[in-house]
């Protein structure tokens, strides 16, 4: 299945495709705070090594993996007035 791009989108999902952003946005949050402290305890315990940076490359990937960018999707929404 191809994905869309956001202006094909209909109303509907568009705002379905923005309450999932929100949602992963949290899931994500939680889960960088959390691989930030593996980094923080590993790095107090003075195991800086190889297992000190697999939680920093994880947290480097959630951030950078986004489908759409939210400031898109939030002029999208603006514009037809939807939000």
């Amino acid at each position: 299945m191809e994905q869309k791009n956001l202006t094909e989108l209909t109303d509907q999902e568009l705002l379905q495709e923005a309450k999932k952003r929100k949602s992963a946005a949290i899931a994500n949050a939680v889960l960088i705070g959390f691989l930030a402290g593996i980094v923080f305890y590993s790095v107090i315990k003075n195991s800086w090594g190889f297992f000190t940076l697999i939680p920093l490359f994880l947290a480097y990937k959630l951030i950078n993996n986004s489908k759409y960018d939210n400031k898109e999707i939030e002029a999208l929404l603006k514009e037809r007035n939807l939000k």
